[in-house]
């Protein structure tokens, strides 16, 4: 009986090729979607959690004890807390980090103060030792980043953070450009063109530590940014407050990112929601594209739906040729829309040089929920066909 329902569904199906096949586009591209949709965000969400790792995972902060009565000169950061740091094992890079407090002074390229001009700024100073660029992952695009021999003698000299530099229009560092911060004159010797860590920088003014002392007074470092290899973080960041502070390591303060196993499980529950929307919106379209085509099949065959009434086909029977032949058309189309996704998936990634990354069940359940749209899209005009009534179909077809 099952075998004789299904090879009818079937000749009904393929007695109609070409609507059968407009009829399973709206699956094969839901579907499509879908699959194409879980690996590239899949794959997308690997790539990124593996870049955030390598950046996360591999910094470590250090910065004083908040307090709020007079600091001893032990619990502030030594000037050569970067070569210190450079002693420990698993320690990549290691800088000095202070933003100078100077909220009056604005960044110029004219030693006339003109607040109308377009080349004045307010913008972060921020004192740096050497070390700092390569802590983090900064790119001197022109000129130079400075030394310790800047550092050393004081110079006046500053590198500028892309943006910054645009918008007072200094592009060319060859030509010994000059800027003034407050009253003081500074040769631009670089300027910072990008940076994977503190993306402020790029709107700031870099000078040498040893300036900042000279000019500005800073006293001590405020922070130090380190840069580990890849599984050393926590073992530097036990190590560091002693390396910088033996006698009072409790003043100083060791600050690390997220574990990145909690900013995963984060990425991953945003990527759910976004699929379960997506599929959501998928099947509707593929059901109501199967619904549509199956209902208007039973109209057009009312009268051959009649003849097998009075020939003898139960309510049951005839529901269960429409419902098999919504559901074959279901399975088509999730069949060909888990190989468009996953053909999606493999060549947007091979474009992008990313390693594909796909659940194996994925194509299988996309199949799967093509053939359960397709049933549940069947039901109502499968309904309607079992609901002729023989001598009705005939009269109306004759």
């Amino acid at each position: 009986m099952l075998r004789d329902l299904a090879g009818e569904a079937l000749n009904a199906v393929l007695a109609r090729p070409r609507r059968m096949l407009l009829t399973a586009l709206g699956t094969v591209f839901g579907m499509g979607a879908l699959v194409a949709m879980t690996g590239l965000t899949t794959t997308a969400g690997e790539h990124i959690i593996g870049r955030f790792d390598e950046l996360a995972a591999t910094e470590v902060r250090v910065v004083p004890v908040e307090s709020d009565g007079p600091q001893t000169a032990v619990s502030l950061l030594p000037w050569d807390a970067e070569d210190r740091l450079q002693r420990l094992n698993g320690v990549v890079g290691a800088g000095t980090l202070s933003i100078l407090e100077l909220p009056d002074v604005r960044v110029r390229t004219t030693a006339v103060v003109d607040p109308l001009s377009s080349n004045d700024r307010a913008a972060p100073i921020v004192a740096a030792s050497p070390g700092l660029l390569p802590a983090v992952h900064g790119v001197v695009g022109s000129g130079r980043w400075f030394d310790n021999g800047y550092s050393g003698r004081g110079d006046r000299v500053v590198v500028l953070g892309r943006n910054l530099a645009e918008s007072l229009n200094v592009g060319d560092v060859s030509r010994r450009v000059a800027v003034f911060v407050g009253d003081h004159a500074y040769t631009v010797i670089g300027i910072l063109s990008d940076v994977r860590r503190e993306p402020s920088l790029l709107n700031s003014v870099l000078l040498p530590d040893g300036t900042a002392r000279l000019d500005f007074g800073l006293t001590a470092p405020t922070s130090v940014r380190i840069d580990t290899q890849i599984g050393a973080a926590r073992l530097i960041a036990g190590q560091a407050r002693l390396a910088l502070a033996p006698q009072e390591p409790e003043r100083l303060r060791v600050l690390q990112e997220s574990e990145p196993a909690v900013t995963r499980a984060k990425v991953s529950e945003d990527v759910r929601v976004l699929l379960v929307l997506v599929g959501a919106v998928s099947l509707v379209i593929g059901a109501l594209g199967i619904a549509n085509t199956t209902l208007v099949a039973v109209l057009e065959r009312t009268a051959e739906i009649g003849l097998r009434r009075s020939l003898g086909a139960t309510r049951a029977t005839v529901a269960g040729q429409f419902l098999l032949e919504s559901v074959g058309i279901g399975l088509f189309g999730g069949l060909l829309g888990a190989a468009l996704g996953v053909l999606t998936t493999v060549g947007v990634s091979y474009a992008q040089t990313w390693t594909p990354v796909l659940d194996p069940l994925v194509a299988p359940v996309a199949v799967a929920v093509g053939g359960l749209t397709g049933l549940a899209a069947g039901a109502f005009p499968a309904w309607r066909a079992a609901t002729v009534e023989p001598i009705a179909a005939l009269r109306n077809d004759g």
